[in-house]
């Protein structure tokens, strides 16, 4: 059965003066996204800052929204490096928390070829665990995942689907007839998230959602019910804010959104920064437009 679809929240690790996780937000947050509708929980993946948390607090972030979510919506937990063996200790510790699934990204710095890529994995489906999701993110990991690897990556025991992020509109449907409609797909990129569902995705790993769930939530219904006209029209209502949070590199964008909205502060580990004064008037622009503020 696919636990994930729908809207999932890439979810912010909100900092306390940006030298310590602030956990009361963090508990507030994944209280807000049940009650916004939101599907499922998607922490310390890229949007998380995980590059720049450290072990211990990496491993508490997971621990924090599976004890919070307490099984009302699944979490899949980020549990990804460019170094297998840590790979392995993080999809250990989420399968301890009782995390419902796993995302792990492709080794990203050391830029393995596509054999490299499959040994990655090889080592991951061979631990016990919950299942694999494997982040396809080739303008963050250097390398893109081949279609004919990703056929190779499902037919190992717990790779069950792909958050996708190559900005490939055709990479969704191609998956589907190398692999087989099982393999679950969900968009990485917020502003093609309607489009790639027409082509055989079922959800999407949302940066957008950690200030819209609301409208994520009924965007990814509209589409699951075969609406598009509906999903179209949050979509373009969406559409400048998707923009607007990707105007420097994230997640300094959706955290100064998130501040916005009182959900945490806007701080950013270095070497992220706070977004500039254009920036942020583009954003709180774009929220009022979307009738979120």
């Amino acid at each position: 059965m696919n636990t994930f679809s729908g809207s999932l929240v890439a979810l912010v690790t909100p900092f306390a003066d940006g030298r310590r996780i602030d956990e009361p937000a963090l508990r507030r947050m994944v209280d807000w996204h049940i009650e916004q509708g939101t599907d499922g929980l998607v922490p310390v993946g890229t949007t998380g800052e995980s590059p720049t948390l450290d072990a211990d607090e990496h491993r508490r972030v997971v621990e924090i929204v599976v004890e919070q979510a307490a099984g009302r919506i699944p979490v899949m937990a980020g549990a990804g490096s460019n170094n297998t063996r840590e790979a392995l200790e993080f999809d250990r510790h989420a399968a301890d928390c009782g995390a419902d699934a796993v995302l792990h990204v492709t080794a990203y710095y050391n830029r393995p070829g596509q054999r490299g890529i499959l040994a990655h994995f090889e080592a991951l489906a061979a631990q016990d665990g919950p299942p694999i999701y494997v982040y396809n993110i080739p303008a963050r990991a250097v390398v893109d995942i081949s279609v004919e690897t990703m056929a190779r990556l499902a037919a190992l025991g717990r790779v069950v689907g792909v958050k996708d992020a190559t900005g490939d509109p055709a990479r969704p449907t191609r998956e589907g007839l190398r692999i087989g409609e099982h393999f679950i797909r969900l968009c990485g990129d917020d502003s093609s998230a309607v489009a790639y569902n027409a082509a055989g995705g079922s959800g999407c790993i949302s940066v957008t959602a950690n200030v819209a769930p609301a409208l994520c939530a009924q965007l990814q219904r509209a589409c699951a019910e075969g609406d598009y006209r509906r999903a179209g029209e949050i979509q373009r209502r969406l559409m400048p804010l998707h923009d607007a949070l990707f105007l420097e590199p994230s997640p300094a964008g959706v955290k100064y959104a998130a501040s916005l909205l009182g959900l945490c502060g806007a701080d950013c580990r270095l070497p992220m920064v706070e977004p500039a004064a254009s920036t942020r008037e583009a954003i709180r622009a774009a929220m009022a437009g979307a009738g979120l503020l």
